[in-house]
């Protein structure tokens, strides 16, 4: 499994959020793109709209097990990409397994793996 690297700045949210492929679904919003990095970094938010502190803190850490268990299978594919999930209110009605097959679903739209 490859280092993943967090995306904690807000200029880091917005340029994906301006210039990054958009792949969307009811319970997830997915913003892909290249970084020079060479490594993968990934970035989980969640608005007010999905509900309180902790619905939206299980929101993010469903997301973040997901994606936990996508790295470890295509670690090396995925290397060099800046990825930022946008929760959304049927987000916390999901399990992770049901996350984990939307976010394959996106990067296989996305042609990365």
């Amino acid at each position: 499994m490859s280092k993943v690297v967090i995306i904690n700045k807000n200029n880091d949210f917005k340029r994906l959020y301006k210039r990054g492929n958009v792949y969307t679904n009811p319970a997830l919003v997915t913003y892909i793109m290249r970084n020079s990095a060479g490594v993968c970094r990934v970035g989980i938010t969640s608005s007010k709209k999905i509900g309180n502190a902790v619905q939206r803190n299980r929101s993010r850490r469903v997301v973040r097990a997901a994606f936990h268990e996508i790295n470890k299978t295509y670690a090396t594919k995925l290397k060099g990409y800046d990825i930022i999930f946008v929760c959304r209110v049927k987000t916390r009605f999901k399990k992770s397994t049901e996350i984990e097959k939307i976010i394959v679903s996106h990067l296989r739209e996305a042609k990365i793996i």
